[in-house]
Parts: C-alpha cells; sequence; structure tokens
C-alpha cells in the first residue's frame, strides 16, 4: 500500500494519500471515541473518495479484527453521485475493539476499459488497446496473496486475456469477452488495485445484540405483594421473593430485561410521603432514590425486600424465564446513608457546616444529598467501582443509571471503560433528559444506549422528524431507547387519550426504536396525573401500589405489547437502526414509516421490509393513501406487493399508493411485512 511518506525535514508534511480518501465516517473527534456496533450488524462505512484526471479509481471499506487481522474487504459504491461519496457495509462477528479503514486505489481495468469501449470501435490504436487489456487481466489473475482471486474467477481472466492476444478474431469480438460480465463480475469480487491509499484506522467497539435491541420492563420490587396487616391496618411490603412472582407474567409478554429500581435501604431523615409531600405519615415507605440507613448504602439491601439470598432467587428465576437483570444506579444519598458519616468530604459544606442538598431551585430535595466528584475523586470512584462490581458478582447485567449528566462526564468515561475490560457483556443504559450535546457525550464516552426525548414527541411532524433523526449519523454512538412513560413521566397526550392513545404510544415505542421499554401498570392504562405535574398520581415512588393483574385483560394492552415483542424477534429490520425511511400519507394523523434490511446484510439471507402506519387520533378512524418509495425498499417500483399485517393476520395487495383505513376501536396501526411472493 502507498501510505503518506514523511516529508524531508526541510519540507512541509504531505498529509493526504496518492488516492486521496477524506471524511471517514463513522468516525467522532478523529477517532477518540469508537463507533459502536453489534454482533452480526452491518455497519455502514463511508468516505469521499476521487483522483485527479479522469482514470478509474475505486475504494474499500477494511473491517479489522481485535487480533489486527482484516475480517472483511467491501468494495464501496457511490451514493452521492457527483459528490464523489462512497459507502460499503461490513459485520463484525464478534465482540471487541474492532477497526476499520478505507482504501482508495486506481482502477487499471476500469480505466482501460473505459478508454477501450472508446477507441476499438472507433479503430483508434485498436491492437495496441487489446493487447494493454491482455496485460491488465494477466496481472489480476496471476496475483498471489492476500489480493489473489478465486481459482474459477482467475481462469475466467485468462481465458479473456487470451481472447484478447486472439488475432484470429474480430477485435470488436474480442473486446466484447474482456468487457463481458464474467469478467467485471471476477474483478468486483477481487479488484486489481494499483497506487492503494489507505485512510487512518478507526476504533469500532463491538458489543452483544442486546446492546441495541431489546425489550425492558421496570418494576418496583416492593409494590408486588405489598398489602395492608388487616391486624395492625399498616402497609407490609412485597419483598424481592413476591416481586419474583410476577416474572412468568413479564416473560410472557416477551421481554428480555427485567429493570428493578433501587432495592437499598431507605433513609428516614426528611423522607418524602405520598405524592412527594414533604412530611411522611407512618407506614409511608420514601422514596428508594433517597438510599441510606443504618441498614446500609449502595451495597446493601432494604431489609423489607429481604435478602442478597433472595436477590440471587430472584437473578435466577429471571435468567429461567429469558430474562436479563438491569439494576438502578442512583449516585446520591439520603442524609442516614453510612457515606455521610464515613466520608462527609465526598458531600459539598455549606458555609454554616451542613451538608447540601439537592436542589432544582425552586425544587427542594432534602432527602437527597447529591456527591461531590471533586472531593476525594479517588476515593468516590473506588466506591463506586466496588459497587457495581458486587452486584454484577451477584448476577446483575445492566445497569439503569440515574441522571448521569449531573456528574462528570471523565468519572464514566473511566467506570465504564474498567466495567467493559472486566465484564464486556454488562450494559449501562443512561437516562439523560438533558441537552443534546451533553447525550451524544455520554454515548460517546461509552453509555450502550440512551432514554430519548420519544415521550415528547407526539405530531405527525415531530414524530416523522424524530424517528429519521435518531436513526441518522449519530446512531453509530447513541443508540435509543423508547419509552411511552416511565414513574417519572406521564406525558400530557397520555393523561388525554386513555386506552387508546397507550396503544398508539406502544406501537410507535415498539416499531420507532430497537429498543423500547414500559413502565409497569402501562398494561392497567395508568393515565391520571398528579395535579400540576407530568407524573402519575399516587406515584410509586412514595407509595406502596399493588396492582390487581387479572384486569389487564379488559385493556388488551398487555396483549398489544406481547404481540410487538414477537414481531420484534421474528424481524430482523426492527432489531437495526439504520435504513429508517419516512413515507408520506395524505391524512396529518396517519404516521407511516419502513424499516428495510438488505438480503446480504440480513442474518437469514433473506431481505426484510416491515412498514409501519399508525392512526395517531386515538378516537376516530382516520383513511388516506400512503405513497410508498418501493423500488427504494429493493420492490418493484410500481408493485404489487403483498403487504401482510403482523397484528391483525390480514392481508393486502399494494402499489405504490396504497389507501389505508385505521379505526383505533379495532386497530390503531398497521405493522405490516411487505415482499413479493
Amino acid at each position: 500500500m502507498d501510505a503518506v511518506q514523511p516529508a524531508p525535514p526541510d519540507e512541509p508534511p504531505v498529509r493526504i494519500g496518492r488516492i486521496p480518501v477524506l471524511d471517514v465516517a463513522p468516525v467522532a473527534e478523529e477517532g477518540r471515541f469508537p463507533a459502536k456496533a453489534v454482533v452480526g450488524e452491518a455497519v455502514p462505512i463511508q468516505a469521499t473518495v476521487f483522483r485527479e484526471g479522469h482514470d478509474a479509481f475505486g475504494a474499500t471499506a477494511v473491517l479489522v479484527r481485535p487480533d489486527g487481522e482484516v475480517h472483511q474487504r467491501v468494495r464501496m459504491t457511490e451514493v452521492l453521485k457527483g459528490l464523489d461519496r462512497y459507502e460499503a457495509r461490513v459485520v463484525p462477528d464478534a465482540t471487541g475493539a474492532w477497526s476499520f479503514r478505507v482504501e482508495g486505489w486506481s482502477d487499471p481495468y476500469g480505466t482501460w476499459a473505459h478508454d477501450a469501449g472508446i477507441k476499438v470501435p472507433a479503430g483508434i490504436d485498436a491492437e495496441l488497446m487489446l493487447t494493454e487489456g491482455a496485460r491488465v487481466l494477466t496481472r489480476a489473475a496471476e496475483r498471489t496473496g492476500p489480493d489473489a482471486m478465486p481459482e474459477q474467477d482467475a481462469v475466467v481472466l485468462q481465458d479473456a486475456a487470451a481472447a484478447l492476444r486472439d488475432r484470429e478474431r474480430p477485435a470488436d469480438e474480442r473486446l466484447g469477452v474482456a468487457l463481458s460480465d464474467a469478467v467485471r463480475d471476477a474483478l468486483a469480487r477481487t479488484p486489481l488495485r494499483d497506487l492503494v491509499s489507505p485512510s487512518a484506522d478507526y476504533p469500532l467497539v463491538v458489543h452483544r445484540p442486546l446492546a441495541l435491541a431489546g425489550s425492558w420492563y421496570e418494576l418496583f420490587p416492593r409494590s408486588h405483594g405489598a398489602h395492608v396487616d388487616p391486624d395492625t391496618g399498616r402497609w407490609v411490603s412485597g419483598t424481592l421473593r413476591t416481586a419474583a412472582e410476577q416474572l412468568p407474567r413479564i416473560a410472557s409478554m416477551g421481554f428480555d430485561v427485567v429493570y428493578l429500581t433501587p432495592i437499598h435501604p431507605i433513609g428516614t431523615t426528611f423522607r418524602k410521603g405520598r405524592n412527594n409531600t414533604l412530611v411522611a405519615e407512618p407506614g409511608d415507605p420514601g422514596s428508594p432514590y433517597a438510599i441510606g440507613s443504618a441498614a446500609g448504602g449502595h451495597d446493601a439491601i432494604e431489609p423489607s425486600l429481604g435478602t442478597f439470598d433472595d436477590f440471587d432467587a430472584f437473578v435466577a428465576s429471571a435468567r429461567g424465564l429469558g430474562l436479563e437483570v438491569a439494576l438502578d444506579l442512583a449516585l446520591q444519598c439520603s442524609p442516614d446513608h453510612p457515606w455521610v458519616r464515613e466520608h462527609p468530604e465526598w458531600f459539598t459544606t455549606r458555609a454554616d457546616g451542613s451538608i447540601a442538598y439537592a436542589e432544582n431551585p425552586p425544587k427542594k430535595y432534602q432527602d437527597i444529598y447529591p456527591l461531590n466528584f471533586d472531593n476525594d475523586p479517588e476515593g468516590i470512584y473506588a466506591e463506586i467501582h466496588r459497587v457495581v462490581e458486587l452486584w454484577i458478582s451477584h448476577g446483575v447485567t445492566a445497569f439503569r443509571v440515574d441522571n448521569p449528566h449531573t456528574k462528570p462526564l471523565a468519572f464514566w468515561e473511566r467506570l465504564l471503560a474498567e466495567v467493559a475490560r472486566d465484564h464486556p457483556d454488562v450494559l449501562f443504559l443512561a437516562e439523560a433528559f438533558t441537552r443534546p450535546a451533553m447525550m451524544l457525550a455520554l454515548a460517546k464516552i461509552g453509555f450502550h444506549q440512551s432514554y430519548t426525548y420519544f415521550s415528547w414527541r407526539n405530531t405527525k411532524e415531530e414524530l416523522e422528524e424524530y424517528i429519521a433523526t435518531v436513526a441518522g449519523p449519530d446512531g453509530a454512538w447513541m443508540r435509543p431507547s423508547f419509552w411511552p412513560t416511565t414513574h417519572d413521566i406521564l406525558p400530557p397526550y397520555l393523561q388525554a387519550t386513555g386506552l387508546g392513545g397507550f396503544a398508539v404510544r406502544a406501537v410507535l415505542a415498539a416499531t420507532g426504536s430497537p429498543t423500547w421499554g414500559i413502565y409497569s401498570g402501562y398494561e392497567l392504562v395508568e393515565h391520571i396525573p398528579r395535579p400540576g405535574v407530568e407524573e402519575q398520581i399516587d406515584n410509586e415512588k412514595y407509595e406502596f401500589r399493588p396492582r390487581d393483574w387479572s384486569q389487564a385483560d379488559r385493556y388488551g394492552i398487555a396483549l398489544l405489547i406481547g404481540r410487538l415483542n414477537a414481531v420484534r424477534r421474528a424481524h430482523p429490520a426492527l432489531q437495526q437502526l439504520r435504513d429508517v425511511r419516512v413515507h408520506p400519507t395524505t391524512d396529518d394523523a396517519l404516521v407511516c414509516f419502513s424499516r428495510h434490511v438488505a438480503a446480504q446484510d440480513s442474518p437469514t439471507g433473506v431481505a426484510d421490509t416491515v412498514v409501519v402506519v399508525v392512526n395517531l387520533d386515538p378516537f376516530h378512524p382516520r383513511e388516506g393513501m400512503v405513497l410508498l418509495d418501493l423500488e427504494a425498499l429493493g420492490l418493484p417500483a410500481l408493485g404489487p406487493v403483498r403487504a401482510h399485517d403482523l397484528l391483525t393476520d390480514a392481508t393486502f395487495w399494494w402499489g405504490p399508493e396504497a389507501f389505508v383505513r385505521l379505526d383505533p376501536t379495532v386497530s390503531c396501526a398497521h405493522v405490516v411485512h411487505v415482499d413479493v411472493p
């Protein structure tokens, strides 16, 4: 390869290759932060490649294994005609620290084929052109080493070279052999490359598939099995053992991860009461985010929930049902946390000697002390790392991190890197509803997934823009997770729309992102807010909330969720982030988008296309035309194509203009698999 040569000491350096390769993507900060992929994911590599003059050139994307061996070389194709922007897709097959580069090169066969195709028919230097072509093909066929052609392709080129040298045959016939599809296909598979000019190598970290695609279910363990003691009239907490009784129900809906809010001891000082009142009544359990009491801190379990043996049993039950366990990592303390007594320097001390509690003026959180990461950063880091390792040792394989944007990025980068080194399968989900730059930075430094603003994107225009945005270039680092609600969030749309709205948002979340999740109670359409705020009344953060799950069948949401998760597992198109296309509709309440994976990129070897049409109006039927770009989906431009609705099992025949009518009392959406039978 023609690497850039160092200039003599007295001359300025040459930073560009013989065949220029510029603007390689996905690259962040010149490779400072690795792009992300998962095993089996088709990763698009792009670069701007060109050369001087009119000679032909090409570009190759090269994927390199963690051990330095080349895994894949894929010829790139022009994706922006006339702008010299090229793309290829590469597919890693194992986790680890991979890398990639782009190689620009001169294409001697392409140059000869272009010139010979003009000169030979015109009788200009015909024999000379045919002789030069024979030399090019012979050189291509006789290569050895990593650039060697498969034997059958080499034979095709040798036969074509012989035809070019055969002066007994007409010139146009000899040329036709050398320009045949067989010759072009052989050289497309193993091109003859001169003046190979590589870009720098750029990092690509490859995770397990759950880092990109999965479904999460959130619950407060203490609510499951909680009851009022008939003798005392006092609440009795649910336990990890009673919470485990819910695991078969959760697994039956097809979830991959069960996520537990904090299960640590809860402080009593300034304990919050029901609905976030400042004074707790006797028996109020307090917020599990006010972590720490005389019973311990982040490395302990709230005594009313049980013991580590109970937690281990919960994890074992979950795994037996195919569920992984995620735990909330909330780095804050109640005033009763052991750290407050043992390490007061880890907090901010005010002028009057008191420890500063959390504030977001005018809001005050007297029951929570935030850590000050600038006081003894090494001590804080070591302790939190120890806590994370403890829970990993008890079977936790994912952490939902509470408000990571309020802690230093350098802390997270170090912690996530060390955990990834020792436990590469452990995942971190960032709960960071903050400025886009911070959310993207958290993703770049190592968070595997991020909550998003999906919860507040409601109109057709907002959804079309947002679904396309999260699937765009930043998706190489920030993998979105769509949640219709959380224990902190009950959006106005769901407050106002009830059952119909809950169905709409479930479909959008499950199909709009490869990762999605729901908060326990979604199945029961819990849509009543606490006055003045966007969260549920009688919020589970501050009280026990047992539920009558036998009522779930009344609503049908649990059945819908189960069907959506089954569809997601069956269709590779819904398990990847890229290749999302928004399609116009003629009704302002009908939103349509498609997800597509090409056959060569599909784990099944078969192309997969899913088109989603949703009626955003949860109260009224809507109808209109959906304008489909079928050709962009690898389908006949004019159709007809078979559209099999994966929710209702109905089948339609669609062309580029498809009529749709969606009645929310029947089904709020079409989720259709589109193909040509």
